[in-house]
């Protein structure tokens, strides 16, 4: 077949951890893993443009047949060759170009025409969904506990306060049950007008603490709103908190709500190249 003109329809937004797919397209890659095109996939990918959440685990089965999922990232193809993550020449959304789930399989996979059945390691699942949700409220907390340190006006984040999280920001990794982010506090974020000098990171992390039991305490609904079932269509995750709702673009899984849920950080500074940089480690506790 083909490779395909339309976006991989995804149902993972939705919580899915199984779907019935068909086999679109497979090809052996150069380093000898076959790279499978399904029409619909409950498998998340990876997403070179911010690899924060990683692919799901889990396999492909046709009968009594099945293949472990080794990787699973973002493609794109103009119909004529298929580009995995950072290769592709256009960013996501590009005119003429379809952007696909590429479930990556040691060896020989199924082939195509077939009809096959995506498992997602549903445990798994449940862990990182935990640690992508305790991450955005943590972002939240923490821009609100840093508010008073701006001394312009700058973009807000979806509850109004100063966007920390977003203007700092150097790099996420979203894991089992937490989350480590990065935040660059260099000249950069000074001439924006943050000011970073005598932070104490143990009251900071107390001020978010306590801003995140209350808000756990209430036990919201998490959802995802979408605007299309394609892999591009945008997505945004909804947690209506005490009194006002967060809503933040993203791609990833999440949590159905905080009923029964604790998340808590810590804060730590350190040097990098004679930059500040704070670490925020995350962790969430699930409900028992």
């Amino acid at each position: 077949m083909a490779l395909p003109r339309t976006d991989t329809r995804v149902t993972y937004p939705q919580g899915a951890v199984e779907s019935a797919s068909r086999v679109l397209h497979v090809e052996v890659r150069d380093d000898g893993r076959c790279a499978v095109l399904l029409d619909t996939t409950a498998f998340h990918p990876v997403d070179s443009a911010w690899p924060d959440q990683g692919p799901d685990r889990g396999a492909l089965q046709v009968g009594s047949r099945s293949w472990p999922v080794a990787d699973c990232v973002v493609g794109a193809t103009d119909g004529t060759t298929l580009y995995l993550g950072s290769e592709a020449p256009v960013r996501k959304g590009a005119e003429g170009w379809a952007f696909v789930v590429v479930h990556l399989i040691d060896g020989e996979g199924p082939a195509e025409g077939d009809d096959v059945v995506v498992r997602v390691d549903s445990v798994h699942r449940a862990a990182v969904s935990a640690g992508h949700t305790g991450c955005h409220l943590a972002s939240l907390a923490l821009n609100r506990a840093l508010a008073g340190r701006w001394k312009k006006d700058v973009t807000p984040d979806a509850l109004g306060a100063p966007n920390f999280d977003a203007l700092a920001i150097d790099t996420t990794v979203i894991g089992e049950f937490g989350s480590v982010d990065r935040y660059r506090l260099g000249k950069s974020l000074r001439r924006k007008g943050f000011s970073g000098e005598d932070l104490e990171t143990d009251a900071i992390a107390a001020a978010v603490n306590a801003t995140l039991a209350v808000w756990t305490a209430t036990g919201a609904r998490i959802g995802i709103e979408t605007d299309g079932p394609g892999l591009t269509d945008r997505r945004r995750w909804i947690c209506d908190l005490p009194e006002e709702r967060a809503e933040i673009p993203c791609g990833g899984t999440h949590l159905t709500s905080l009923a029964g849920v604790d998340v808590a950080v810590q804060l730590e500074l350190s040097d990098a190249d004679g930059t500040p940089v704070l670490r925020m480690d995350t962790r969430v506790r699930p409900p028992a």
